[in-house]
């Protein structure tokens, strides 16, 4: 089952982008759309959901997380693009 998420959220399509990690997808993009928390997301009006991965642990998490923060655009638009070409808001499939 899968407990935690890596998530990268854009501002548009190949806009800035936002990279976290999250136990409860649902809430977290409650939280982002509705700019409840403030900070890079607000400010950067990333809060479309390109892109998601599940996790057993938090560990795994993170370091996936670490890892694609480190990225360069490019491979990230790659990476987003194998899933959602389309570059679509995935928050209303999230259940």
């Amino acid at each position: 089952m899968t407990e935690f998420h890596v998530y990268i959220l854009a501002s548009r399509y190949r806009g800035t982008m936002y990279v976290g990690v999250t136990n409860d997808l649902s809430r977290r993009m409650g939280e982002h759309k509705s700019g409840a928390v403030p900070g890079f997301t607000k400010r950067y009006k990333t809060n479309l959901l390109v892109y998601c991965e599940g996790y057993a642990s938090i560990l795994e998490a993170r370091e996936r997380e670490r890892v694609l923060k480190r990225w360069r655009r490019e491979w990230k638009f790659e990476l987003i693009e194998t899933r959602n070409p389309d570059w679509n808001d995935l928050t209303g499939q999230l259940g």
